[in-house]
């Protein structure tokens, strides 16, 4: 706590030795975490110059592989949501004693994630939880909505449930009374400060956000703060912090069993997923499941009922719940699985590139993906999530097809580095394969095939049962076509499909329940583009849906085993008359 009291009181102090002012969102504060870190004996001074270079790790804002830092920072209003995720391991999953501490700007205030991260903290009554609001007054390019009106953050923080208490936020003294403070409920310190204090020319003025001071201007600064700080006679001694959180293991997480389903059996790849779940957190007690308030058509109720104690309810706020999801898997405290319907994550993208940039490993499961959803309608169907995570740089995208395969992406997705992404499905399929299947990420399975076959399908999810259909059906014809089924869409399995493509003279179809754009039939063609002599058609929704029965909507829109016998038809025929 000594070194937050020093950042919040001599930041701007810090700040100048990098020879800038930095404002209210304090991840632009990096100069004086880095400061610190020179005082306590960690880094060089000299090292502190290179902020920013290319081959230096103290970047302009703190990221994971500097030690000490958790999770990124400088999207701003996800830092508390993140501190949640934290303090709510602490309370209910360690039982520890230590305390989380969220350093704010008043300039993210006015993100609505924010107060989502309020609800929840106070909701769950997180005592050990501590916000500090640095008011400054000043924003980027204006002054901040409420200025220094601490009185009005007071009552914000208070009607959300929090303690509140108003600071001067150069005040050392006032400051760590306060921290010391008995709790009953969340703490929120509205600390009132004035941006470049002690720097006649630029205190409390615009203009001056992330700007270097010229150089005259900062030597004399330097000078006139070296002299006060020689003269200060204050010494801190805090009480060294107490280790009680229990050891914890998140390695070797693996199913007890093999999955119990009978090929034929009918069951929806979203229903495998709660019983996935459940199943695993019978093997290790630092499991833990989130969701949405969707949890009875996600199937996470399942786990719930099983494992309350380890289930966190998130209510409708995608975003603070991925935060949240972040912060309960940092540290490696915890394995997390975070769900809601597919199309919801989309309002979550910013707290989804963050937790990659956080080098998170949270796994997150999107329901009711696609138009076969359907009467519900395009607002609740996710035919943009595989574009969303495609473009996450740490993401891995499981697409199961069945209960085993999804039972076998739940239990992969536990050991998996980075973002994990599981799409599972509403209608209910028969299973595929056998329970001894074994499954790899970034490996693709041949789930039908002959010597015969003119033409490669790759489908996924509904379109892959659709794609098995229409082999039967083409059968009939004569027309022989091979069925792959691709599992994770990223990593996608190049290997297998260029192989089994070459077979099949160059001929690939992809169908998926996606739009076209950023979808499975996007990331196989990126897979081929430099193979000689290959053609691929693809086969997506691509217009906005309307409401309608699931067969219905994939037949209007394309996607369905008819759909991929007239496809096949007319590849077939055009390289008929291509000869």
């Amino acid at each position: 706590m000594a070194v937050l009291w020093l950042v919040i009181d001599f930041s701007y102090i810090l700040q100048l030795v990098c020879n800038y002012v930095c404002s209210s969102p304090q991840g632009h504060a990096a100069p004086a975490l880095y400061s610190m870190w020179t005082e306590t004996g960690f880094l060089k001074e000299s090292e502190l110059f290179s902020l920013c270079q290319v081959e230096s790790n103290l970047e302009g804002h703190p990221i994971p592989k500097q030690q000490f830092v958790d999770v990124a920072t400088g999207s701003l209003g996800q830092g508390l949501g993140v501190a949640c995720g934290m303090a709510y391991t602490g309370k209910y999953f360690d039982k520890s004693s230590y305390r989380v501490f969220c350093l704010m700007g008043d300039g993210e205030l006015s993100e609505g994630a924010v107060w989502e991260a309020m609800s929840f903290a106070s909701y769950y009554q997180l005592d050990n939880l501590v916000a500090i609001l640095d008011i400054n007054r000043l924003g980027q390019t204006d002054p901040a909505p409420l200025q220094h009106h601490v009185e009005k953050y007071q009552k914000r923080c208070e009607a959300f449930g929090w303690h509140a208490i108003i600071v001067d936020g150069h005040s050392v003294e006032e400051l760590c009374k306060a921290l010391s403070q008995a709790r009953h409920q969340p703490t929120a310190i509205i600390a009132k400060t004035t941006k470049g204090k002690g720097i006649p020319a630029v205190e409390d003025k615009m203009g001056w956000h992330a700007k270097p001071l010229p150089k005259d201007m900062a030597e004399g600064v330097v000078k006139d703060l070296q002299a006060r700080i020689m003269n200060s006679s204050k010494r801190l001694y805090p009480a060294t912090p107490m280790e009680d959180a229990p050891p914890v293991s998140l390695c070797n997480i693996r199913m007890p069993s093999a999955p119990a389903y009978k090929q034929g059996e009918k069951v929806s790849t979203r229903k495998a997923y709660g019983m996935a779940l459940a199943k695993l957190g019978r093997y290790n007690e630092r499991v833990v499941v989130l969701d949405g308030d969707t949890n009875n058509i996600t199937y996470s109720e399942i786990f719930k009922n099983e494992h309350p104690n380890r289930f966190v309810e998130c209510y409708i706020a995608q975003q603070n719940m991925v935060s949240v999801a972040t912060g309960c898997a940092a540290r490696e405290r915890n394995v997390v699985y975070a769900s809601t319907l597919a199309s919801f994550f989309t309002r979550a993208y910013d707290q989804l590139r963050m937790a990659a940039i956080s080098e998170s490993n949270i796994n997150l499961c999107g329901s009711h993906c696609g138009l076969s959803i359907g009467e519900d309608g395009p607002s609740q169907m996710g035919l943009e999530d595989i574009a969303m995570f495609r473009a996450i740089p740490t993401a891995t995208i499981f697409y199961p097809s069945d209960g085993v395969s999804i039972e076998k992406a739940v239990e992969l997705a536990a050991s998996t580095k980075g973002v994990c992404y599981i799409r599972t499905s509403r209608p209910e399929n028969p299973i595929i394969y056998s329970s001894n299947e074994d499954f790899h990420v970034g490996q693709a399975k041949v789930v039908y095939q002959s010597t015969e076959d003119k033409v490669t399908v790759i489908g996924a999810g509904i379109t892959l049962h659709e794609a098995v259909a229409a082999a039967e059906m083409l059968k009939k014809e004569r027309i022989f076509i091979r069925v792959i089924d691709p599992f994770t869409i990223k990593p996608l399995d190049s290997k297998t499909i260029i192989e089994h493509a070459r077979q099949t003279r160059g001929r690939i179809l992809t169908v998926e329940d996606h739009y076209y754009e950023g979808g499975l039939g996007e990331a196989v063609c990126s897979a081929v583009v430099n193979e000689q002599g290959f053609t691929l058609q693809r086969l997506a929704v691509a217009h906005v849906p309307r409401s309608g029965k699931p067969n219905e909507l994939l037949k209007i829109y394309g996607i369905d085993r008819e759909a991929i016998c007239q496809a096949i038809r007319k590849m077939l025929s055009g390289s008929a008359n291509a000869k």
